[in-house]
């Protein structure tokens, strides 16, 4: 438990009323949760959808850039972890379940110990080790916001933000039991993983075809 949750329950316990305010709220996330049912129940295959503290959010259509660097990425990770056998990779359509929100991260790593009870036909899967969100004009609120505190709380080991503008990685990494600590934010230089053994690549590789097909190509060697 976190300092600021511990403050925020010792708050309640000063109230009076304290037992009806936790009765309340308990009933409150039992009917989200019965939302959260439906929302599995509804969404299609067609649709990029999370449910978000109850609400559930449709996303846009992405812009090229967005896409150029999520395809970049996902080709250098998925080649990396097939090769090495190190686990499984997902890429947009991917339903992270958390205690209580639902996400589908851009790109997202499991390692072996996870991804070997995987079984076809699955569409929930467990928090990842790695999440890659990149940014967009309608999500990056959310991605340094609720999915940033969120991911830490699920021990989700690292999480990158991509700026596909600015062509900038934000590079996370887990210290302490549920915050993230920034470890590197280049447009530049090469970047590691830690929950992916050895996979190491040159940032711009994310955004340049040319790179790309350089750091695939001494991936593949």
């Amino acid at each position: 438990m976190t300092a600021y949750h511990k403050n925020i329950i010792e708050k309640v316990l000063e109230l009076p009323n304290a037992p009806s305010i936790v009765q309340q709220m308990t009933n409150a996330l039992a009917e989200e949760q019965k939302r959260r049912v439906q929302f599995y129940n509804d969404i299609n295959d067609d649709q990029k959808a999370e449910f978000i503290n109850g609400e559930v959010i449709i996303h846009s259509p992405v812009k090229k850039e967005h896409n150029d660097a999520g395809s970049n990425l996902h080709t250098l990770l998925s080649t990396f972890v097939k090769k090495n056998k190190c686990g499984y990779v997902g890429f947009e359509k991917i339903m992270v379940e958390c205690k209580r929100n639902s996400y589908e991260p851009d790109i997202c790593f499991f390692k072996t110990e996870k991804s070997q009870h995987f079984k076809e036909g699955q569409s929930l899967f467990p928090p990842p080790d790695l999440v890659v969100e990149i940014l967009s004009k309608g999500t990056a609120k959310k991605d340094r916001g609720i999915k940033f505190t969120d991911y830490a709380a699920h021990e989700v080991e690292e999480y990158w933000i991509i700026d596909s503008i600015k062509k900038i990685v934000e590079q996370y990494r887990l210290e302490d039991a549920d915050s993230y600590e920034l470890i590197l934010k280049s447009g530049e230089g090469q970047i590691s993983c830690t929950p992916v053994k050895d996979f190491n690549i040159p940032i711009v590789a994310i955004f340049d075809p040319e790179e790309n097909l350089k750091a695939l190509t001494s991936i593949l060697q």
